[in-house]
């Protein structure tokens, strides 16, 4: 066999062909890849292989059928296979020589590639920013697909003494295995039968990623085991004769092989995740959630369409391989496809689109505009960057584009894409079970009112039973049945009653967000009363309970620089009042900075004057800080007079660089019941006996409850919760509530999911743009010189062996 694989190698390298074969392959990719735009490595701007290992599969189906269709072909021309036979070699030992001839030369020709590994290495910012590990994973998805179609090209030059039209078959029989079940299954009559996964197509856009599946790898080597079965198959029966005993062993044992690997990837299945930041292993509860669907659950991707910007593509390769990625854990339970709203609506007639997009819009499928940039400047487009999760008629719409104020745009798509494993997660936990957790808003105190929570409520309902309750009237019976009780910026005390009953919720493990404002002020307020007002502190009588759990909340203002802005009027021209937008200090926009999974990458949060938090030392009891705000602050203690005159004075750097104030904190463990060795209240109708320490336990603590809040329009019609409609800019208010609902209610740590990294890798793009002629020519000249080197040293070598 071994003299077999030495003899194919030394005449295929002896041929002017061979290099000129593998010559057009390289140059071929060369140009793809760093030439023309549609699928250049400079142009995508990111530091990565992954446009090498899209294109090489099409370049494949032609290189590696040259390379085989001389193998069996050329033997049975020149009369040579007879002379082979004659040799103390069985058939097997002959097809598996050459095979693993064809297999080494198309090693042979992808070695030169690694200069393009090394250009981006060296392009990277900082240099050598490239993932490695994902860049040998997806050589060996490579490596694999070669040997795939080395096995089929070796087929097809065993069934014709035609090099031509052994090539011919080979390249047939390639583009067939790769896309051609695609094609089929997305016929209408086979749509339910998966062809695809009887393509390459599917298995090596897994592992082309640097994720090696079991399940791909057997699919890899049973194709190449079915053609090489084939190949001696045919080669036996072109002898005219019948299986001799040690070819029938040898064929039946690796049939037997072949079966046996498929049970056992059925049956169980490992993946080998190569990528640096192991950013395609889902997590044990993403696995668990998939393992235990109880039914199909069906997944609509809108983020489809032309002419996308290389984030944006990003982000829909990242969606599709996470999609991918937790079908594998699903038994084929989840399935997902991807649609484009914009062709499907214009197909339609122009009566219908408006309602198209109503219906969209409906179900939670809003566009957005999208600016691309091209040769001729900037165009606008409208994407759709969500997806529908579908479950026995239920559905949720999920958002895959996280944007952020203040961060670029690859800042803003690698948040994206780090969120996409919960995002999917999550939406799928919360479609798919069976009864949602009860969150209720308290009412009786002078809460915020079921229009100023309506968008609160309703983005909720999405995934949990939501309503409001009183305290004086419920009983804690039916308390303990909520898993979240939000308390909404109350205005009026609370009576011992109603502090009793959240306190003995608490301490039977209930989960409370305390959204206080401690100190009266109103920016209505002020516009009716001269532009000035008077805050006072609020008589909520919740100090004692809040430090007895381990927190203050004080009665004073934050001011900050960071802050939202107003309409104001700035006098008038011509009898009209003119009207600016000024910055207003007593609305904060609190950027979160922590790492925790509640506020990580989320936009800004807009307020409306806060107050600063204290934290107090409480055994068993954790503090996690959410929210803070800028360094440019200044504390206002209340009373305080508040004037919208303020604003016509430039705020003075130098008194607001003070140390950062918190305002929204975490608190977690076992905390002591703020009715120990005190009786309950008289006013209690119902048998309780009191807890003196809490199971462990959750509370969140915000000193200011209009981070609740929607506007509400002059006709009375909500604003989405975090949408400021005088600037016209959307906050993450809505987000945080989200994702303080995910945390609060669910044990599962599913909500942790949004820790997750991805290390955004990017060109030097300054230096791509200046030297980029120079690395075209690097990447297109280099590896082919690299060839025209080993072919003279070759013929060098071979010429001094037969010289004498």
């Amino acid at each position: 066999m071994f003299s077999i694989l030495k003899k194919e190698i030394t005449s295929y390298l002896s041929s002017l062909v061979a290099y000129v074969t593998i010559g057009v392959f390289l140059f071929g990719l060369g140009l793809f890849l760093w030439v023309i735009p549609s699928s250049s490595i400079l142009d995508y701007g990111y530091a990565g292989l992954d446009s090498l290992f899209n294109i090489a599969p099409y370049l494949f189906m032609f290189l590696i059928p040259a390379i085989t269709m001389r193998s069996m072909a050329e033997e049975r021309r020149e009369g040579t296979l007879e002379l082979l036979f004659t040799r103390p070699l069985t058939d097997w030992q002959i097809v598996i020589g050459k095979y693993l001839a064809c297999v080494t030369l198309v090693l042979f020709a992808l070695l030169p590639t690694l200069v393009y590994y090394y250009s981006v290495y060296l392009l990277g910012t900082p240099q050598g920013n490239i993932d490695t590990g994902g860049v040998i994973g997806s050589y060996i998805g490579l490596f694999l697909l070669g040997a795939a179609f080395c096995a089929i090209g070796l087929f097809a030059s065993t069934i014709s003494k035609n090099q031509i039209i052994a090539f011919t078959i080979a390249a047939f029989l390639c583009f067939f295995f790769y896309s051609g079940f695609d094609y089929l299954g997305q016929l209408n009559s086979l749509q339910n039968l998966s062809l695809e996964n009887l393509g390459i197509m599917q298995h090596y856009t897994s592992v082309s990623r640097g994720v090696l599946d079991t399940r791909d790898l057997y699919y890899y080597i049973a194709l190449s085991g079915l053609f090489i079965g084939l190949t001696l198959f045919v080669l036996i029966r072109q002898k005219q004769k019948s299986l001799r005993g040690n070819d029938a062993f040898y064929c039946g044992m690796i049939l037997g092989v072949l079966i046996a690997l498929g049970v056992i990837s059925n049956i169980s299945f490992t993946r080998f995740d190569f990528t640096k930041e192991k950013r395609f292993t889902i997590s044990p509860i993403s696995r668990n959630l998939m393992d235990s669907l109880k039914g199909p659950v069906r997944i609509v991707v809108y983020l489809k369409g032309d002419n996308f910007s290389s984030p944006m593509k990003r982000l829909q390769n990242a969606t599709r391989d996470m999609l991918s990625d937790l079908q594998a854990y699903s038994h084929d339970k989840l399935q997902f496809e991807f649609v484009d709203p914009i062709a499907y609506i214009k197909a339609l007639p122009d009566s219908d689109q408006k309602a198209a997009y109503d219906s969209l819009r409906a179900r939670g499928i809003a566009g957005e505009p999208h600016s691309v940039k091209n040769d001729n400047g900037v165009t606008q487009m409208l994407i759709f960057p969500e997806a529908l999760v579908v479950f026995e008629g239920r559905q949720i719409a999920v958002n895959l584009l996280q944007s952020r104020i203040g961060l670029s745009d690859d800042d803003v798509y690698n948040n994206s894409i780090q969120n996409l494993e919960y995002a999917f997660s999550s939406a799928i936990k919360k479609v798919t079970s069976g009864g949602k957790p009860i969150i209720a808003f308290t009412e009786g105190h002078h809460e915020l009112t079921d229009l100023q929570l309506n968008d609160a409520m309703k983005s909720l309902s999405d995934g949990y039973e939501v309503g409001r309750l009183d305290l004086k009237t419920a009983p804690l019976s039916i308390l303990m049945k909520v898993k979240l009780l939000v308390i909404p910026k109350p205005d009026k005390k609370f009576s011992e009653l109603g502090k009793f009953k959240i306190d003995q919720y608490i301490m039977r493990g209930g989960r409370v967000l305390w959204a206080l404002d401690q100190v009266n002020a109103e920016l209505d307020s002020m516009r009716g009363h001269g532009g000035e007002q008077m805050s006072f502190p609020k008589a909520l009588e919740l100090d004692d309970q809040l430090f007895t759990y381990g927190v203050r909340i004080n009665y004073d203002l934050i001011a900050d620089m960071n802050c939202a802005q107003i309409p104001l009027s700035t006098g008038t021209v011509g009898g009209q009042a003119q009207i600016q937008m000024l910055p207003w200090l007593y609305y904060p926009i609190f950027m979160p900075v922590s790492k925790h999974p509640i506020v990580k990458n989320l936009d800004g949060i807009r307020s409306e004057f806060a107050s600063t938090i204290d934290t107090l030392a409480i055994k068993n009891v954790t503090k996690t800080v959410l929210l803070s705000s800028s360094p440019l602050n200044k504390k206002l203690s209340a009373p305080h007079i508040i004037s919208l005159q303020a604003v016509e004075q430039e705020p003075q750097q130098k008194e607001f660089e003070n140390p950062t104030k918190i305002v929204a904190v975490l608190l977690e463990g076992r905390f002591k019941s703020d009715f120990l060795n005190r009786p309950v209240p008289d006013s209690l109708h119902e048998q309780v006996t009191p807890i003196p320490e809490s199971k462990p336990t959750k509370m969140i603590v915000i000193s200011d409850g209009d981070i609740l809040k929607n506007d509400v329009g002059t006709d009375g019609s909500p604003y989405p919760l975090g949408y400021d409609h005088y600037m016209g800019q959307y906050f993450g208010n809505k987000n945080l509530l989200l994702n303080i609902a995910d945390y609060m209610t669910d044990d599962s740590g599913l909500i942790a999911l949004r820790t997750k990294e991805v290390k955004i890798r990017l060109l030097d793009r300054p230096r791509v743009r200046s030297e980029k002629l120079f690395w075209q020519l690097v990447n297109n000249i280099v590896p082919l010189a690299l060839l025209l080197i080993f072919a003279i040293f070759q013929h060098y070598i071979r010429k001094r062996k037969y010289a004498h």
